[in-house]
Order: structure tokens, then C-alpha cells, then sequence
């Protein structure tokens, strides 16, 4: 998540104003946002032809961080407002309602513009588990209230601000800590580590520093036969998503280039940011111009063109719903791909 800073007076307004933009936050279901670029027939098999980017809610300041959360009746989306330190939950024929606040930070003075959680994901035992920027950690909320922190520093120095993160299959958690929840980023005298790294967090406990090759790691994501990590980087000089071969233990083979964008940065909104991964490998990768969508191999297929920053993404409902966060924006597009994990 990388976004143009806000001004505090807004920021102290719409962390007071809660209720009254979930109120106002619905939209018809009719609304939609940007068009389809299609530019390579193999898109078509999956988006199809009359699909469109339907706007399901808006007046947020900045959303990320989409989870689907299955249940019996169909389940619902969570997602973050890192502004507002909050978590909001979306459900078919109920809206938006506030889930959770603060999501983020817990403490008592003004800490930045973005404080609050950013990538949310499900645990092993279905347990919500967040990236939090202002408390520089990665959490899960208890199933008997509370949240207990799963990690915050490494080797003793506190994260920078734990962005996105992904499960393994064995339990493993792997995750990118860029600066962006830090009140002024890089330059934060709070800043105990040098490097942005990415990270494996162990289900025995165990924390791994995989990389740091990485100046701004942000999205992360895993191939659907997981032996494939892939990263994107938010850095506006370099502007690309890299695939990394896990090994057998765990740890990182070298990197390739999946795909550069770095020209289309201040043409197109955004940058490389959050990602999904359909089960037949295909990447969709939120970036400048929207959500784009590569081959396993780097190939553009297509693109949502948002026309909007574009945070993140996910698969939901019956796998085949996209949904999308798009700066103050909450998005979801039908399409003929299953996302993994459906």
C-alpha cells in the first residue's frame, strides 16, 4: 500500500465521523467504475465479455487488506480503512457495517495518517489475522476477545510496518514490512531496522528474514502448488513484481522479474500493491491502471482499468467474484477464473 498523504484535519474527521460514512458509504448496485482492457485473447476466458467493475460501497479514505470469510449462509468481505484504524465488513443484501476499531493502532497520541491494519487474512483455524502499522505487527484475534500477537520484531529491533501477508498450506506465514505505516516512512527516527524485508514467520515460532533485495516489498502472494513466492514492490523508480522458488525448507531461491511498470508510474494511478492468485496461476496484481492480470510467466493479459488507486484484491462469494479496494472505493467484478482456496 503506498497513497498520497491526506491532510490531519481530515484524518481526525473521519475517524470520529464512523458511523455517519457507513451510513452513507452504500451505493447501488448499478454504479460501476473504469472498463476492461483486453490484451491478449487468453483474457477472455476470464473475464468475460459484458462484465463490468460494480461498485458496491464508497466514501471510504483509503481501503485495503480484502478477506473473504466463508460461512453456512455465504460468508462476507472484510477489508481495512488504514486511515480511519478500522476494519469493515461487507455482506450481500446487508451492506457495510463497522467490524472492528481500532484495527491498527492501540495507542494513546497521533501516529501518522496511517495507522491502522492493512492485509488481513485467515489463519489455519479461520482466526482473523492482521497487519498492523501502528503497533508494528502482525496479530490474531482471539476467539475469546483480544488479539495476541504473533509477531513484532526481528532479532530485537521492532518491524517497520507490517504490510501484506500470506499462509502456507503447513501453517507458515509469509510477510513484507515496507515503511508505510511509519509516521514519515523511511526517514521515522522510530525506524529500528535498516532494510525492508520479507519474512517467514514459522508455525513453530521461528522468524526468517527470506530477503531484502526488495526496497519496498508490498503484495505477496503464493502460486497455487506453492512453490512459488511472488512480491510486489511499490517503489515508484522501480516499480515491479518479482517470483521468487521456495525450497524445500522454506527459504528463497533466487528472484526473477515477472513483470516491470515502472514507465507507467504518474501515467496511470497506482502501484504495484496487493494480489490474488486463481487456481489456474494467473496473477492479479493490483497496480498503475488497476488490477492487472499476467500469465505464470509474466505475460499482460489484461487489465482492470479502475482508474483509480488501487489497493488490493481478492477472490470470494463462490470463487469466481473478484473483489477489489480501490482507494476510497470497495469493487468486485465477476469472473470465469476460480481464485485458489475455492
Amino acid at each position: 500500500m503506498q497513497r498520497k498523504p491526506i491532510g490531519l484535519r481530515l484524518l481526525r474527521f473521519a475517524t470520529t465521523m464512523l458511523a455517519v460514512t457507513v451510513l452513507s458509504g452504500t451505493c447501488a448496485a448499478a454504479e460501476t467504475l473504469g472498463e476492461i482492457e483486453r490484451l491478449d485473447p487468453e483474457f477472455d476466458r476470464l473475464i468475460a465479455p459484458d462484465s463490468q467493475i460494480e461498485v458496491l460501497a464508497s466514501g471510504f479514505t483509503w481501503t485495503e487488506g480484502p478477506v473473504w470469510v466463508r460461512q453456512k449462509d455465504g460468508g462476507y468481505l472484510l477489508f481495512s480503512d488504514i486511515p480511519r484504524n478500522s476494519v469493515f465488513q461487507w455482506q450481500a443484501g446487508q451492506g457495510i457495517r463497522l467490524f472492528l476499531h481500532p484495527s491498527g493502532y492501540t495507542g494513546r497520541t497521533f501516529y501518522g495518517l496511517e495507522p491502522g491494519s492493512n492485509g488481513l487474512l485467515l489463519d489455519p483455524q479461520g482466526r482473523l489475522v492482521s497487519c498492523e502499522h501502528g503497533d508494528r505487527r502482525v496479530s490474531v484475534l482471539t476467539e475469546g476477545g483480544g488479539k495476541r500477537t504473533l509477531v513484532d520484531n526481528y532479532q530485537g529491533k521492532r518491524l517497520n510496518s507490517p504490510n501484506d501477508a500470506v499462509y502456507m498450506s503447513n501453517g507458515d506465514l509469509y510477510f513484507t514490512d515496507p515503511p508505510y505505516g511509519l509516521p514519515d516512512r523511511w526517514d521515522d527516527p522510530r525506524r529500528e531496522l535498516d532494510f525492508c524485508g520479507v519474512y517467514r514467520l514459522g508455525k513453530d515460532g521461528q522468524l526468517t528474514l527470506l530477503t531484502t533485495e526488495m526496497t519496498r516489498p508490498n503484495g505477496i502472494a503464493l502460486s497455487p502448488d506453492e512453490r512459488t513466492l511472488y512480491v510486489a514492490q511499490s517503489d515508484p523508480q522501480s516499480a515491479i513484481w518479482k517470483a521468487f522458488p521456495v525450497r524445500e525448507d522454506g527459504t528463497l531461491g533466487s528472484s526473477r522479474l515477472i513483470f516491470d511498470a515502472t514507465e507507467w508510474v504518474g501515467k496511470r494511478p497506482g502501484l504495484p500493491d496487493g494480489m490474488a492468485v486463481d487456481k489456474q496461476g494467473h496473477l492479479w496484481a493490483t497496480g498503475p491502471g488497476g488490477v492487472l492480470v499476467f500469465t505464470p510467466e509474466g505475460r499482460l493479459l489484461g487489465r482492470l482499468d479502475t482508474r483509480q488507486r488501487t489497493a488490493n484484491c481478492t477472490f470470494g462469494e463462490d470463487g469466481k467474484t473478484l473483489f477489489i479496494t480501490a482507494d476510497s472505493y470497495l469493487c468486485r467484478i465477476r469472473t470465469l477464473a476460480t481464485g485458489v482456496g475455492f
